[in-house]
């Protein structure tokens, strides 16, 4: 009798084991959002292994800026490490931070603005007019940087020169083309990024304020990710880094024709004592 009640229980007990085997595997899974920018592609995929040395199983999926931050505040994405603040995606951010939970600067030093090659003659965004370029060469349309600039066009009166969207990619080879035959070019810039390690750029003059100066890139958490992944949370809270750091990934990529993997896991590889930093009381 007592084998047969042993094995009845058993049976019922299962199933609740499974559940909670199940539950546990749930919580080592997160999700990052980012978009498509090479300082993005590199941070997401170091942090992504961070995570994977904890035990964690990770998703990175790219989407559009707007999309990246109302989905970690609706909570169907767990985080990003992409918030170039308090200018560049201050419209995104003030939309969504009462939803969101802001850990604070991944890297500091950051800048946006307008980049010109140095062989042009022009150094501030006054000196700017169609006589020099007509276009100026952009990212994605939903970008800060791109708002931003859209802001810059009307407070400095250049309504002879349009801002024309296109992509990181798509921008950096135009860059490459100009570059190459000493020719003309504007374009939205952000640094970090691996571009001003290749040609040699300088922002053009912003007399009134309007691009990120000296802004940082923070990491932005879903709520009540503190609670249900707690590991996680602390390894994204710890998670800090350089301008030197993110170039170096990117150059990777950009120069040595790396994929992002492994352009990742050779800086983690030279940087294990830095990741450990992040790991730290996991």
């Amino acid at each position: 009798m007592k084998t047969i009640r042993l094995l009845a229980f058993l049976l019922l007990a299962l199933p609740m084991m499974s559940a909670c085997g199940a539950q546990g595997e749930e919580a080592k899974e997160i999700e990052l959002v980012y978009v498509v920018w090479d300082s993005e592609i590199a941070s997401n995929h170091v942090v992504k292994i961070a995570l994977e040395q904890a035990g964690y199983d990770v998703t990175l999926t790219s989407v559009e800026q707007g999309i990246m931050w109302s989905s970690v505040a609706d909570g169907s994405a767990d985080a990003h490490v992409a918030g170039w603040l308090p200018e560049d995606m201050k419209v995104h951010y003030e939309q969504h931070k009462d939803d969101i939970i802001d850990l604070g600067a991944n890297l500091e030093g950051a800048q946006t603005g307008l980049a010109v090659p140095t062989y042009m003659e022009i150094d501030s965004i006054e000196e700017l007019s169609a006589d020099v370029v007509s276009t100026i060469t952009g990212i994605d349309a939903g970008a800060g940087v791109m708002m931003t600039t859209e802001e810059a066009l009307r407070e400095y009166g250049m309504d002879d020169v349009t801002l024309s969207a296109s992509s990181d990619a798509i921008m950096t080879a135009e860059l490459g083309n100009r570059y190459a035959a000493q020719e003309p070019i504007v374009i939205t810039a952000w640094q970090p990024h691996w571009k001003f390690n290749s040609y040699d750029l300088k922002f053009l003059e912003d007399s009134k304020g309007i691009y990120e100066a000296n802004g940082e890139i923070r990491t932005i958490v879903r709520a009540g990710l503190a609670e249900e992944k707690p590991e996680a949370y602390r390894i994204l809270d710890q998670f800090y880094w350089t301008a030197d750091d993110m170039n170096e990934v990117m150059l990777y990529m950009a120069k040595d024709g790396m994929e992002p993997e492994e352009a990742a896991e050779k800086w983690v590889n030279a940087n294990q004592d830095k990741v450990d930093e992040w790991l730290k009381g996991v």
